[in-house]
């Protein structure tokens, strides 16, 4: 052995040319099959941030998605101090929860809340910490544990956003906050031109979450960007109760969403340093959009090429999984597809499962009734407060027309985005706060800007239709 090394060594000395070939194949030879791993590892830090914009129990199934995104970081190695998470934290120990201190993500799922770190819950979630912690701008928070996104120009970041969503927003747990399309990609531009990172990839759970991107996310600020649906659609809420497969007995919420859980569950199984982004993209999309009954198109935006980046860069990968063969998605037949649920319509689920599985004649059964007749006479108001405005201002022919109007795909949602923040809040002020329903009207909201609509007219249009709504309700029964 001796000899040999001092054989190729003097081969080295006098042959310069062989050099160059003898350091390539000991490169070859040093570095696993994986090579992404090294050159990830050695050349930066990945970072996650991890947000469920919504609260109340019977939105159970987003701080369960992000929870499960924790897990599969952790397993990958990224550390808690380079995870950050939003979450109202209202789930685990809520009276409600059939398991108290337990979060489930599907119905034989394990804990997915143990360990999960609590940066920013309750009044700590808004859109000024999320911004702040994207700029990595400690000195504008105003609370949590700040913990901020201190990455540089060699690190990876990967978001995570699970919410309810309308035309050119998502929400956050406070009522009228807001995170607006244009404000996000403002925000994300800044992170880029201050190289607070090499690269970056965003998954958004929402309705209409494509329209967070959508002609406003450039292709040259190194992001990737997968949505659960388009612009003009609704996403689904997964292993809900009275479905297949449903949640365990006790749970009358649904425990995951479709886009989410499918990402999710693709991670749990396979080795993430030989699966590309663009091998999830195409697994998540045929899941999402064909194995069920309902369905949404899960979108691509942002710059592609990175889609053939190894989800390995960003999120690591469990050791576990290491001889996990990989195996492509099939729908299963028509005839045996599971229900989903439309993200907007799983309270109203939920409440309808409480008042169906409560005793009759009960109190129980007697509240349950209350709060869906409340929930069912919120809808139908701010139903009619949009088509009535939608009248005023455009007339009776040409509301509907104007209204429901889609622009072609790859525009934005809206031109002036200052106008449509500023109507949005002249509705919420005349006619009250949009609930997570009443948000799908922001696409009507969009289009009073685009046609011209000033805020003093959409003011006075709130005025006449809010102030002397003639709309009653009180007969409302549930049969």
């Amino acid at each position: 052995m001796l000899l040999a090394s001092l054989q190729v060594t003097m081969i080295l000395i006098t042959r310069p040319r062989y050099v160059l070939l003898f350091l390539t194949l000991l490169s070859l030879t040093s570095i696993s099959p994986s090579s992404s791993k090294v050159e990830d590892i050695s050349n930066g830090t990945r970072w996650a941030v991890l947000i469920a914009g919504s609260r109340g129990y019977d939105n159970y199934r987003h701080q369960a998605d992000v929870c499960h995104a924790y897990q599969i970081l952790k397993k990958g190695g990224l550390k808690d101090e380079n995870i950050i998470v939003f979450m109202y934290d209202d789930i685990a120990f809520n009276p409600k929860n059939p398991r108290l201190g337990v979060i489930i993500n599907k119905p034989d799922g394990n804990d997915v809340y143990q360990g999960v770190p609590k940066d920013y819950t309750g009044k700590d979630i808004n859109t000024h910490n999320f911004y702040a912690v994207l700029l990595g701008n400690i000195s504008a928070l105003t609370g949590g544990s700040g913990k901020v996104l201190n990455s540089g120009p060699n690190d990876r970041v990967f978001i995570y956003y699970a919410d309810h969503g309308s035309p050119g927003m998502v929400g956050m747990p406070i009522e009228g906050d807001y995170v607006y399309a244009k404000d996000l990609i403002d925000v994300l531009k800044k992170k880029h031109d201050a190289k607070g990172y090499k690269s970056m990839v965003f998954y958004m759970e929402a309705c209409e979450s494509g329209s967070l991107f959508e002609g406003l996310l450039p292709n040259n600020i190194s992001i990737y960007a997968t949505t659960a649906a388009n612009s003009k659609e609704s996403s689904w809420g997964f292993y809900c109760p009275g479905d297949f497969p449903s949640p365990p007995p006790g749970y009358d919420v649904c425990l995951g969403d479709l886009y989410s859980i499918s990402w999710l569950e693709d991670c749990d199984k396979h080795d993430l340093s030989k699966e590309t982004l663009a091998k999830q993209y195409e697994v998540v999309r045929r899941r999402t959009a064909n194995g069920y009954l309902d369905s949404s198109h899960v979108m691509q935006f942002g710059n592609k090429r990175q889609s053939e980046d190894f989800i390995f860069t960003y999120m690591g990968t469990n050791p576990e999984n290491d001889n996990y063969t990989y195996f492509k998605y099939t729908a299963s037949p028509t005839t045996s597809r599971p229900r989903v649920v439309s993200q907007r319509n799983a309270d109203l689920l939920h409440l309808r499962y409480k008042f169906d599985n409560a005793p009759n004649g009960s109190d129980v059964k007697l509240e349950a009734q209350k709060q869906l007749i409340d929930e069912i006479s919120r809808r139908k108001k701010v139903d009619y407060n949009i088509k009535q405005i939608g009248k005023l201002l455009f007339g009776y022919d040409k509301s509907s027309e104007v209204m429901k109007n889609v622009r072609t795909p790859g525009e934005p949602l809206v031109d002036d985005w200052d106008c449509f923040k500023m109507l949005v809040k002249t509705y919420e002020k005349h006619c009250g706060f949009l609930s997570s329903y009443g948000r799908k009207h922001t696409r009507a909201i969009a289009n009073m800007c685009n046609t011209g609509v000033t805020p003093e007219q959409m003011a006075a249009a709130c005025v006449q239709t809010c102030h002397m709504n003639p709309l009653s309700l009180n007969s409302l029964a549930i049969p």
